[in-house]
Formats: structure tokens, sequence, C-alpha cells
């Protein structure tokens, strides 16, 4: 199995990169978010996942593991397949995605072309347990590492108060992208107005 490539940018383009490595010229399918990363720049290290069906053989690059982690945890869902899993990381960034599973937000899910109703419900349903124990990240973190003992503590507060865990991994994400250096107080302030 291939872990990832690192090479030369031969050709980039929205849907598609071409890396060369050692005289070889690697295809592989990307999202918008790799093709944003990787604008600008000669030399990569592209994470990939190697696709194999019996009528075709594919490999989706990616540019961070943690991207590769979120599409690896969508395909696993009924019905979503790797053509869909890249329009989702297409269309909405690894973090949107998540919080809108655990925030159960179904029209943000189906905003995404190719994903309707009852996929979006099901991704939900699915997703939402293995996301809050951190699964699809890179190192299974949802949080920045360096807030992370800062939100153990918050976490650990709300627990004693009578919350739980998959509530408040809910509201998490929103309350630190509102305020990404909030000392514990603000956070539980924060937290029990939302929960």
């Amino acid at each position: 199995m291939i872990e990832y490539i690192k090479g030369q940018i031969a050709d980039l383009s929205p849907a598609e990169l071409i890396l060369e490595n050692a005289g070889i010229g690697y295809s592989l399918l990307i999202s918008l978010q790799t093709y944003e990363a990787f604008q600008g720049k000669s030399q990569v290290t592209v994470y990939v996942h190697h696709y194999i069906r019996e009528d075709e053989e594919l490999f989706y690059g990616f540019a961070t593991k943690d991207e590769r982690e979120l599409f690896r945890l969508l395909i696993s869902v009924s019905g979503i397949g790797v053509a869909s899993a890249r329009m989702m990381l297409s269309t909405l960034t690894a973090e949107e995605i998540r919080s809108a599973i655990l925030a159960e937000d179904v029209n943000k899910i189906k905003s995404v072309k190719g994903i309707g109703l009852k996929s979006a419900q099901r991704l939900v349903l699915e997703l939402k347990d293995k996301i809050v124990k951190g699964e699809g990240a890179e190192n299974t973190v949802l949080f920045k590492a360096d807030n992370s003992a800062i939100v153990d503590e918050a976490t650990t507060a709300l627990v004693m108060l009578g919350f739980s865990k998959a509530n408040i991994a809910k509201v998490m994400p929103s309350i630190l992208k509102d305020n990404s250096n909030a000392k514990v107080e603000d956070i539980i302030k924060a937290a029990l107005k939302r929960l």
C-alpha cells in the first residue's frame, strides 16, 4: 500500500494532479482543498488513497493526512462513494464537514452536489459517534493541540455539571471558532449558553 508520494508537480488542475517521482508520473484525483493547498508549489508530499474495483484502479491524493482520514470515513458510509466524498471535500472544508455532522446540520450536508436528504441523514447517523470519538481525524483530535488541555478541562467541568460528552463535542468547535484563545471559564460560559 502506498502511504504518500513526495515529488515534483508536473501538472495541477482543480480535479487532478500529475506528480513526478523518480521519472514516473503519478495521476492522482484531488479535491479543491488539496488543489488550493498545492497552488504555487513545485515540490509536495501527497497522501494517497488507493481505490480498486473490478473495473478500475484509481489513486486519490490529499494535501494532509487529516483530509485523507475524513475521506476514508466518508466512504465507509453506505451509499457514499469516492466521487461523493471528493465532492464533499471540494465543497466544504474538513472542519465544516465534521461540524455539520456533529450539529446534525442536514441542510449544510445536502448543499453538496449529489448528496440528497437520505444520504445526509445517513452520514449524520453513521458518523456522528465516530467523529465524537475522534475517528476521521489525523491525530484523533478535533481541536488544536495548544487548546487541548483547556478543552479537556472545560469538558470535564461540563460533564460534572451533568452534560453528555456528545452534546459538549457538538458545541465545542463553534465555541473555539468564535474565540480560539478562550480560557477554561470562557469556554464553560459559552457552552452553558449553547447546551
